[in-house]
């Protein structure tokens, strides 16, 4: 102790008041430096905040179109739904190629009933493999594949797998009727060619009329 007071004695003035200058100088930097870092941390840390927000739900929206033979339903997009006569009351007994041809109208999100259409009759049931169905005054609903743009109604009285399928009516009843418009709309098919020059000129001025008799 007596050699470092020592030495202090012989320091110059100017030095030794550099010392404690230096000394607070220092600490200053120091406890600038731990207040600021903080600060800056959770900024970077932070998660984006709303990255979910612009996702949204869409519920299943069933409505209605005008057609030759009667208002129909369709889904929100305008593609006609039918039922099937061979279904029970709130219950489908179509599945595997059935299904595949007609497939199911899902529920999805909140059943909406807009047009025509009687949100009192909406409902769901659970089929076989666990996926809901929308059903329509306990009428199952189904697409038809041949159905390929909204306002189609290729399926309207099909009897495929063993029973007819038809539109559904705002009430909930079978639309039976022909949609004559559907079919106007629908292209007309090929005319029949033929090996001989004649025949097929024939055939070809006797379909340019394009008749749906």
């Amino acid at each position: 102790m007596k050699m470092i007071h020592s030495l202090l004695a012989r320091m110059p003035v100017p030095v030794k008041l550099g010392i404690p200058l230096a000394s607070a100088l220092l600490a200053a930097a120091c406890s600038s430096a731990a207040a600021s870092s903080p600060s800056s941390a959770p900024a970077s840390s932070a998660p984006a905040a709303g990255s979910s927000a612009s996702a949204s739900t869409t519920g299943t929206v069933i409505t209605t179109h005008a057609g030759s033979a009667g208002a129909f339903l369709t889904d929100g997009s305008g593609r006609a739904v039918y039922l099937w006569a061979k279904d029970g009351m709130n219950m489908s007994a179509c599945s595997g190629a059935c299904a595949a041809a007609w497939p199911p109208v899902p529920a999805t999100g909140k059943l909406t009933a807009t047009g025509g259409a009687k949100a009192s009759d909406l409902g769901t049931i659970t089929r076989s493999d666990g996926t809901k169905q929308a059903t329509y005054d306990g009428h199952p609903l189904y697409y038809f594949v041949g159905d390929s743009a909204a306002g189609q109604t290729n399926g309207q009285g099909s009897d495929n797998f063993g029973a007819k399928w038809w539109l559904v009516a705002p009430s909930g009843a079978e639309l039976t009727g022909t949609d004559t418009a559907a079919a106007a709309a629908a292209p007309a098919p090929a005319p029949a060619t033929s090996s001989a020059p004649s025949s097929s000129s024939s055939s070809s001025s006797s379909n340019a009329g394009g008749g749906w008799s």
